[in-house]
Parts: C-alpha cells; structure tokens; sequence
C-alpha cells in the first residue's frame, strides 16, 4: 500500500483569539501559494465555524503525511518576504509562553502598528442570481440592485451607508446565507508607505529630434542623471510638470514611485566623531567590556558606575566598535524624555545611520524606522523598551541605560520587562548585553555579585567633577517658625544666590497639577472622580479638576457638589503651585515647568530642554523626568520639595525607588566645573534612606535591602504575581477572585504540590475603581519555573471558558511595577 502524499501544511498563530483558545492550527499550503507561504509571513485564512477571514501568522511549514480532510486551506498571503525573522518567531512563542498571552499579542508588541491590515468585507453578486430576483423582499432587492451596479463589487461599509443601515443589518449576509450575493476580504495596510513620483528615459532614442527647447533640456537632464523626482526637475529647471508629461506621452520618459522614509524630525547637530578620552577606571570597565563582545559568545554585564562617572563615554567606545564591524547596536533608555539627549549625541558621531523607537513618533515614522532596521539602512537603534524588537539580522550589541527603571516593564499585555527580551536577544545571537546604571535594580545587582552577570564599578566622577554636597532640611523646623510655603529657607537662599551668580537650578516635586486635592469646608467631603476611587487634581493651567487616573475633568467652581456650600479648601501642592509660587518668590527669574502637561506636544520636551541648555531659564521645576539621564553643566543646586511623598508607598520597592530617584536628581548637580548642592527637604529627615542617598552609597543601602528581602522572601529569592480582575461590576468581579483562588487552591494542592507557592487571599485593589471599572487581585509568591507557568496556562485558559465570569477580564502579570 502506498504511503498518502506528503502535503505541506503552514502552522498558524490567528489574530484576536481569546486566550483559552489560543494555539498554533495547521493550514494547508495551496500549491499556487506554495513559494509564497514562507514562515513569518501573513496570511489570511477561514477560521471558525463561520469561515470567516482572519489575518494569521506563519509560525512553522511542515510536511503532513495523514488524512488532511478536515483542514483547511490559506485563503491568501499578505507578504511578499517574511516580516518576522526565525529569531523573532522564537521570541514571540517565548513572550506568549512566559508571560500567559496569545502569540498574537506577542507579534503585535514587536511590529509596528502602521503595518497591520485591516480586512474590508466585500459583496459581489453571484451569476445568474438574477434569475431568482423575485423571490426577495423589497429591501433585499434593493440591496441586491446595489451590488449589481458594481462590477468589481461592493463594502459592507458602503450599502450601510448608501442605504442609510446601521452596522447591526443582517439583510447582505441573509442573501449570501440564500445564495445571491458572495464574499470577498481585501486587506488594506493602515499605513502606506511613503512615496516620491519619480521619473526616468525609457532607453527609447525614438522622436528625440523633435523635441522643443524645454523637453530637451529635461531629457539632457535625465540623461545626465539617470532617475531624479519630478519636484527636483522643476526646482532645477524652472519648468513645469507639463514638460515632463509630454516627454512621457512620447514614451522617451516614463513615471515610477519610489519608496522614501518618514524620517523623524530632530535638531541639527555639529559632527562630533573625536576619539573617546576614557580615565583609568573607564579604561578598565571598557577592556572587560570589549573583551566580553570579542568572545563571540552571549555575555551579561552591569556597568555600575556613580552618576556623573562617564558609563555613556563607556559603552559608546563599545558602541564605535560594534559599528566598525558593521553589527546591529540596540540602545535603550528607559522613557521619552531621555531620548533627545541620546539622539543628539548619537546623531552627531553616527549620522542618519540611527533609527528611533519611541510612542512619540507617529504611525508612519514608526514604521519607516523599524523598515529601515529590518532593509539595513539604520544600523543603530536607540529608544524606549520597543526597541528591543528592532530587526537586526545581525545584532552584536544591546545597550540598557538606567536598567532599574520600572518603564521598562510593560503595564499593559504582553506585560513583559525589556531586560528579559533583552538577555534572550543575546544569548540567541551570541551577543554581549551591557545594563548601565548608577543605581542598578536590587535584582541586577545580586546576579552581578552572584557571578550571573558581569561587574564593572566605575567610583569616580569623571575628571574634574566632584559629588555635590548634600544637605537635608527638616520641615517640621520650617513649620515651627511660621514657614508654610513648601520651600525651605535654606533651600530659597541657594536659589536666590543660583540666580544672581547666573547659574542653574533644578527642583524636582513629582506630583503634576496645581493642588493635590480639593475638599468642602463645611461637609468636608473630598471631590472625587465620578469614575474611580480617587480625588481630582487641581490645574490651575486651565482651571479644571482632572482624575489622573481616566482622565476625567470638570471646571472648577467655589461650589461644593454634595452640600452646595461656598468655599472650597486646597490642599498639597504640585508642580504648577510650585512654578507659581517661585513666579513671586523670584519675579525676575525665568521658570520653566516639565511635567506631562506642559509637554503634550510633538517636539516639546526637546525644546524645552535646549532652551534650558542654552540658559534661558534660571529654574527647572518637574516631575521625574528631571531627574534622570540630563547633563547641564550650568546647574549646581539641585532641591528635592517632598522626599516622604516618594519614599513612602505600599509597595515592597518603594525605598528602592526612593533611593534610586533621590540618588539620580541629587547627581544633575555639579557636573559641571563649579562645584554643585543639593537640598533634600522631608518631615522624616532621621530615614535612612535619605543619609545613604545623600552620600551615594548604594553598597550600604543594597546590604539593608537585600537581607530584608531574603527575610521577607521578595525578589530575586522568590517571584511574585499578580493575578488581577477588572469588571464593571463590583459583587461579580469579587466572586470570580474567589473562585480562581478556590480553583487555584484545588490545583496546586492536588496536582502540583511539588511547587512552592505561598498564596494571599484575593482583596480589592488600592484604588478599587478605575474608570468605572472594579480591580480585585491576588498575589503569589512563588518559583518561575516551566511547572509554575503551565499551572498558571490552564487554570487561565479553563477560567476563560466558564461563562458566568465571561465579562470579567483576568490577567496575571509575573513581577508586576506596581501592585494594584
């Protein structure tokens, strides 16, 4: 008997499956669609009992020797070369293994969003239909008659709108049910790619001699320069298109589009590509460094050095190296606002040879950067945590500036920690992975002293600099003596002296807003957000209470809600109070605020920087993102308004991040060759935290947490998830935490009671409602191990079915940033 013929099948990952129906299906691979179905491409293929067209990704082609009549066959494929690479088809199936989501939301993370298609159902009417015409209803004839007209068909879109049906019609899908009208899906990128008319001889020599003046000179031209864009020749010539248009009709010249790149625009910058001075210590970080990347052989190292110690001047020698050689370079930063430094140094020594990726870009310069990365263009990327997906087919070396911050991890599905693709990137292309920081994550440092990772200590500041001299002011003093302003005396005689020597100052408060809450004088109610737990925010900007949290704002009025009574009190104070007050305070200085608000636009946060850079401004007020990653050597004092407001939290890092943002805004000062100060003021000022940040002393300050974490059993001894549920009923949302813990219970007691795992019961989030949406969660503490996660996977996808939870969305999130 004769073995059946070997078929190939394509393994797909559908798009928008639900996660307890998520897997990789076997399609068959038409033999026409054979040479184009390749693994990383997408296709569109029948899905569900409806056979509707869904948008896939190939996974894996294989030969399949059994009965196939049961699977179906792709309908069509998208691309013509294969969008992502085998590495990148690991990564994802890593992503949706580790971190409980669908693999479709895996890709999604790691394309850029101007790529995908969106599929338009059509109608086309099927022949000899109109044979039956009369057995439809008046209004089916219509629709019927309506799709006639169109010979290449019709969008469902379309007959809605032309006969006036909302989206709920099921009349074009009765008559397709009936046999009158047939299918069809166009897929339609939501961003084309960006194209210049271009214009070229046709290698025809035919009619040139009677050619007028004009065209001739276009034709010289073109003959000169071989291809050239049709703006560029009237430029240059001072012709109009016409011209060129009649040199086409005689088919001397003929049009094409040629593909261009949306290139982000930045600031022009002078070249700077001098040889990097290293000192003694860089030297010695950077031979270990080099060493490591020559090894051809994955590698990953903490570069630890304090702030000001010259950890860029460090990897950017690695940097040149790599680039020498023609590898891929990944450089991340852990938010927006670092980037424009980063460019711009970047773009001085390297040119147009970098791509950006960051959420600020729009959808069209998004997917031009990551196509010029994945064409070869671009050979070094430097963003945010996306781009730890850039698509270099050749990657040697990945970069992660300030590696504790929490930016890093994903809040939103897939949640995973840009480290963790980070160190898989480089163990797959055999690659070296530098984490730089002067306040590297509890985590990070432990593997380093544990030889996981590499150690480089850099603990000098780079040449002349010295550490600024820190003091602390105790505001319970300030408030004893009558000062309620929010600025220490000590802190507002500095800046005073900081304007008239001329140089810089930088206070950091992070809280956005005007005041922090705003409550009745006579029923003392607080106002609230109508959407979620939480207090409205004062902006005095635009004189409205926002919800930081939805979003949701009203206009201020003296008038309480509840009781009606006039006068309302202010309570807190943020960053626009704070600009105000230093507006009388200092009525000749110029004061520029950076928070979220006032840099809502494109090119703002850039702008705003290079005014300050090049002295415009006396003081920076802002949240965090003054306090990180920025070099002015003009500004020497640096002030600190609330330290309690960032050391004291319900989370279990909050000292980490306390001294981690304390010890790098107290670093902006005195980077310079004047000497810098900083003042940090607190109602606490005996916390410890505040004494090991003022001196940059984060072996003592790891020593103390480490035990109590080993004590405690937090990371990196155990691992911690967060099993989170969201619904808009708060009774409901409740139950189904009850019943996952009680299956939870079940399971690990009679089917993996081999893993450790300590379990705390389900409670309400810290804020229970957000945007009308109740938050419930459990925590569990436990070993990251393939058993843990396979546990977790069918406990998730066997809870997605019961359909008495079905409007509850669940989620877990491994080593959440903040716990609900």
């Amino acid at each position: 008997m004769n073995d059946p013929p070997k078929i190939r099948v394509a393994k797909i990952a559908v798009y928008n499956t639900a996660y307890h129906f998520d897997k990789i299906f076997d399609y068959i691979i038409p033999k026409e669609l054979c040479d184009a179905a390749k693994k990383g491409c997408r296709v569109l293929v029948p899905f569900g009992s409806g056979n509707k067209n869904r948008q896939g990704m190939i996974m894996d082609v294989t030969d399949f020797c059994g009965e196939a009549q049961k699977l179906k066959s792709i309908s069509s494929v998208l691309d013509e070369e294969p969008l992502l690479s085998d590495e990148m088809v690991k990564l994802a199936l890593f992503i949706s293994e580790r971190y409980f989501c669908t693999i479709h939301d895996a890709i999604k993370a790691m394309l850029p969003t101007g790529i995908y298609y969106r599929l338009t159902l059509g109608y086309s009417v099927i022949p000899n239909a109109q044979e039956r015409f009369d057995e439809l209803s008046a209004v089916e004839q219509q629709v019927f008659m309506l799709v006639q007209k169109s010979k290449d068909g019709i969008s469902e879109e379309k007959i809605f709108k032309t006969l006036g049906y909302d989206s709920s019609c099921k009349i074009p899908e009765n008559l397709v049910k009936k046999g009158f009208l047939q299918t069809s899906y166009d897929a339609n990128r939501f961003i084309g790619d960006k194209t210049v008319k271009m214009v070229r001889l046709t290698g025809t020599e035919e009619n040139t001699e009677k050619l007028s003046k004009k065209q001739q000179e276009v034709y010289e031209l073109l003959q000169s320069v071989g291809e050239v864009s049709v703006k560029e020749i009237c430029y240059f010539t001072g012709l109009t298109v016409s011209v060129i248009n009649s040199l086409v009709k005689k088919r001397i010249a003929e049009f094409f589009e040629e593909e261009v790149f949306r290139i982000p625009v930045s600031s022009e910058v002078a070249k700077n590509d001098d040889e990097i001075k290293l000192s003694e210590e860089q030297q010695k970080a950077f031979d270990d460094l080099f060493e490591k990347y020559k090894s051809g052989k994955s590698h990953v190292s903490l570069l630890y050095g304090v702030t000001g110690s010259g950890k860029t001047s460090v990897f950017m020698r690695l940097i040149d190296t790599a680039y020498r050689e023609n590898k891929g370079i990944i450089v991340m930063v852990p938010e927006i606002s670092l980037t424009p430094q980063m460019i711009g140094l970047f773009k001085s020594r390297f040119g147009s040879d970098i791509a950006v990726f960051h959420s600020g870009l729009s959808m069209g310069e998004r997917l031009d950067e990551w196509k010029r990365v994945k064409n070869g263009i671009a050979k070094i990327a430097i963003g945010t945590r996306s781009a730890v997906f850039a698509p270099f087919s050749n990657l040697g070396l990945i970069i992660m500036d300030e590696e504790q911050e929490y930016t890093y991890k994903s809040e939103m599905t897939p949640r995973f920690h840009a480290r963790d693709i980070a160190k898989l990137r480089a163990h797959y292309n055999n690659c070296l992975l530098v984490l730089s920081s002067a306040t590297p994550s509890i985590e990070s440092f432990y593997n380093a002293n544990n030889g996981v990772y590499g150690l480089n200590r850099i603990q000098n500041r780079y040449g002349k600099a010295q550490l600024p001299t820190v003091a602390v002011a105790d505001m319970n003093i300030e408030v004893e003596q009558g000062n309620v302003s929010g600025f220490s005396s000590l802190l507002l005689t500095l800046l005073e002296h900081n304007i008239e020597s001329g140089r810089q100052s930088i206070l950091l408060l992070n809280r956005r807003g005007h005041n922090t809450f705003v409550s009745c004088r006579k029923c003392k109610e607080v106002l609230s957000c109508p959407n979620c737990s939480i207090s409205m925010t004062y902006h005095s900007a635009n004189n409205r209470l926002v919800c930081h949290y939805c979003g949701y704002s009203v206009k201020y009025t003296n008038e309480c809600p509840s009781c009606h009574a006039e006068g309302l009190r202010f309570s807190g104070f943020g960053t626009q109070r704070v600009e105000t007050d230093l507006g009388e305070l200092f009525p000749n200085a110029k004061i520029l605020r950076l928070d979220a608000d006032a840099t809502m636009s494109k090119t703002s946060y850039e702008k705003k920087l290079s005014m300050f850079s090049k002295g415009e401004y006396n003081i920076m007020v802002g949240t965090q993102m003054v306090a990180k990653g920025l070099d002015f050597p003009n500004v020497t004092l640096v002030g600190v308004l609330s330290a309690d407001q960032i050391m004291y939290s319900d989370d279990f890092r909050s000292f980490e991040r306390a001294f981690s943002l304390l010890t790098q805004v107290v670093g902006r000062s005195g980077r310079g060759e004047h000497a810098g100060t900083a003042v940090i003021q607190s109602f606490t000022p005996e916390n410890n935290i505040i004494s090991l940040a003022s001196r940059q002393d984060y072996d003592e300050f790891y020593d103390g947490e480490i035990n109590l974490r080993r004590q405690m059993l937090y990371p990196p001894f155990a691992d911690i998830a967060q099993i989170g549920f969201v619904g808009e009923n708060d009774s409901k949302t409740f139950q189904a935490a009850m019943k996952f813990q009680e299956n939870l219970c079940k399971t690990a007691k009679e089917e993996y009671c081999d893993i450790p795992l300590r379990i705390l019961g389900a409670t309400s989030a810290s804020v229970k409602k957000i945007s009308k949406k109740y938050r419930y969660k459990i925590i569990l503490k436990f070993k990251n191990s393939r058993r843990f996660r396979e546990m977790i996977s069918n406990l998730l996808r066997s809870f997605g079915k019961e359909k008495e939870f079905s409007e509850i969305q669940t989620f877990i999130d491994i080593n959440p940033v903040n716990i609900l």
